[in-house]
This record gives structure tokens, sequence and C-alpha cells, in this order.
């Protein structure tokens, strides 16, 4: 899809309760460990990045992963995977973006603001998330 189709929009993935000391890093390609960051006490945790939309919508970023056809998400990287060696934890939470509602999707196209999605970052056992992790809201900021 040729870049003149596409248009850029901000996306913020915002981790309520994160488990304290654990690093987070937004994950750029295929492997690349972008922002890292560790909750001191369990504040929440906040990582920004581009997309761009094309008509359907379909999704394209450095930071966009695909999945089948349609699936789209980004990964935020956990523990060592986010590049602390001394974690106990290697783990990814997905946090998918194609099922961004349209009316959200349009008023950041049209500049009016940023797509935050917000994830808890805290599993039923008490260890950080993991695996596919939904969306406890998606709004405009």
């Amino acid at each position: 899809m040729a870049k003149a189709d596409q248009v850029e929009i901000r996306m913020r993935i915002v981790i309520e309760n994160p488990v304290a000391g654990v690093r987070h890093s937004l994950q750029t390609g295929d492997t690349g460990v972008l922002d890292p960051k560790e909750s001191q006490a369990g504040e929440p945790l906040a990582f920004d990045f581009p997309v761009h939309i094309a008509p359907g919508p379909k999704f394209f970023g450095d930071q966009v992963r695909r999945e089948g056809p349609e699936r789209r998400f980004v990964y935020i990287r956990v523990g060592q995977a986010a590049g602390d060696h001394g974690s106990p934890w290697t783990r990814r939470m997905k946090i998918d973006i194609h099922d961004t509602p349209q009316d959200l999707l349009d008023r950041a196209m049209a500049g009016e603001g940023v797509i935050e999605l917000t994830v808890n970052g805290t599993g039923k056992d008490g260890s950080p998330a993991c695996a596919t992790v939904r969306p406890l809201s998606r709004r405009l900021v």
C-alpha cells in the first residue's frame, strides 16, 4: 500500500497495576526493545508510538505485528524479554489494535488526539500479565 494512502496517528498503551520492579518495553520490529521502563511502586507505565492507518482500516508501523489477514497487535516485552537479564520472567503481552472502534480511528486521523488503550499489567496469580491482554478501555486523549 502506498504511503500516500496512509495517515499517521499516535497510540498509547497504558499498563495499569504493573508488577513493581519488573521492566517493560515496547517491541519494535521482530525482536527489538524500545523505551524500557519499570514501575517502582505499581504506578502506571505508558508507551507512545506511531501507527499508519490505510483504508480498510489497515495498520502499519514498526511496532505493529500481524497474524493472519486481519489481526494486528502490539507487543509489550516483560522482564528478560525487555532486557532485564536478572528478571525471573521472560514474557510478552499481546495487545490487539485491529479492533479499535472506527470512530476513534476517524477522530485520531482528523488530529483530535491520541488513542489510548489501558491494560492490566498483573495476572491473576500476581505475576506480570502475558499472552493476549484485553484492553480495559480505549479512548481518545
